[in-house]
């Protein structure tokens, strides 16, 4: 009950404070009119106190988010059910949701009376531009009597976890060298050639199942052999996300990081769909495999947190990747590199691996002056010359490109001879001047 006279609002103190002057009134002057109208303003703000008091503790509350994984720009509901579980009605409920400055201002909602045992829902929805992970609630309930009298304040202790990833754009079905193509574009092919089993076989061995005996191998070797169990090839691929700091500019949403982040998600998503076994790996130290049973939720969630890395060099990045040679192809999306670092990502390229960079020129995401325009563009060239000269595959990106244009040059062939020659010309001529 103290606490809920705490709640009184201004015009519940108003009120009594005009009954403790009515009374004084009435006593001096002997009018018992007036000590009458004093104890109806005495009593009024009191009862309205008991009344929020009683009810303040009986309330249920949860909150569901529809989806709990969105992409940066799009739209979130959250619906907020609330159900009165005592046996006095309720007055007006004023609902505020906290929510972090990414996702808007706190929303305020109003709830009108519950019954008792009586529930009731209201929904709001959140706009998210930045990628990350945010907590939702908790929900801060403010309960009035219909007079307006008295209110207290209860928070909800529950929150939720709202994803925002990076926006994922749908790319072209192309063919990239590197894929063991099967059924289908780009899926997984078996090493079977004669129907289901592979037509290899072995000795038998004792627990084998005897319905894979092969009838026509043990006739002709003279003793049991075996089918081997189907050994299916999976086409792999790595997509490998530069983080460093200093190589990327620009600031929020629209610099050259967050570019990178968006690209290497919208790949990864689009080489599961085509079936491929993915990893993922940046030069912050993470290394996380998608799979059938992983799904994409994994490359998701770690994307939607990654962050720019102030320390570390391409040799943690290269090293992370030989740690476990997958082989098949290998997409990178890089920030600014020097020829020594395109040199060390030259020794990714071994046979029968199929490298391709997004090579951003982040410099581009800034207003420079003309001179180091010039300058960062002949690094920028270079570093390209000597990934290609390697056999890399370089698509260069700039800002304002869209991943969705670019998409097909990474599964160019010759053409990448023809770029080559027209890249160490540019190098010539940078360096000439």
């Amino acid at each position: 009950m103290r606490e809920a006279l705490r709640g009184l609002t201004t015009r519940g103190r108003s009120f009594l404070a005009a009954g403790l002057a009515a009374v004084f009134s009435a006593l001096i002057l002997g009018e018992k009119d007036l000590l009458r109208v004093a104890v109806l303003l005495l009593a009024l703000p009191l009862l309205a106190a008991f009344y929020v008091g009683r009810s303040r503790y009986r309330l249920a509350c949860t909150r569901s988010l529809d989806p709990y994984r969105v992409q940066a720009g799009g739209n979130a509901r959250v619906l907020l059910r609330l159900q009165n579980m005592s046996r006095l009605p309720t007055g007006t409920l004023l609902l505020e949701d906290k929510l972090p400055y990414a996702l808007g201002s706190r929303p305020r909602l109003v709830l009108d009376r519950l019954g008792s045992q009586q529930a009731s829902s209201v929904a709001y929805t959140v706009r998210a531009e930045l990628r990350g992970r945010y907590q939702v609630g908790p929900l801060t309930l403010r309960m009035t009597d219909p007079f307006g009298l008295c209110e207290m304040t209860r928070s909800f202790p529950s929150s939720d976890r709202l994803t925002v990833i990076p926006q994922v754009t749908p790319l072209q079905l192309v063919r990239l060298a590197g894929e063991y193509a099967g059924t289908g574009d780009s899926r997984a092919r078996s090493v079977a050639v004669h129907g289901e089993d592979d037509a290899a076989t072995r000795e038998y061995r004792r627990g084998d199942d005897l319905r894979r005996v092969h009838w026509r191998s043990t006739a002709r070797v003279g003793e049991l052999m075996v089918r081997r169990e189907e050994q299916p090839w999976e086409s792999r691929a790595t997509v490998l996300l530069d983080t460093r700091a200093f190589a990327h500019r620009g600031e929020g949403p629209t610099g050259s990081f967050e570019w990178a982040v968006a690209a290497a998600a919208s790949v990864s998503v689009h080489l599961r769909q085509a079936g491929y076994r993915l990893r993922l790996v940046t030069e912050a130290g993470a290394d996380l495999d998608a799979n059938e049973s992983t799904g994409d939720g994994l490359l998701l969630d770690h994307l939607a947190e990654v962050k720019a890395s102030g320390r570390g060099d391409i040799t943690t990045l290269i090293e992370q990747v030989r740690r476990r040679a997958d082989g098949g192809l290998i997409i990178a999306v890089l920030g600014l590199l020097s020829t020594a670092e395109a040199a060390q990502l030259a020794a990714l390229r071994t046979s029968g691996t199929t490298c391709i960079a997004f090579l951003m020129d982040s410099q581009s995401w800034l207003n420079v002056p003309a001179e180091v325009k010039a300058e960062a563009e002949r690094e920028h060239a270079a570093a390209a010359l000597g990934l290609l000269q390697s056999g890399w595959r370089v698509v260069g990106v700039k800002h304002g490109d869209l991943l969705p244009s670019l998409w097909p040059q990474a599964a160019r062939g010759q053409q990448g001879f023809a770029l080559r020659a027209a890249m160490a010309e540019t190098v010539t001529m940078g360096g000439g001047r």
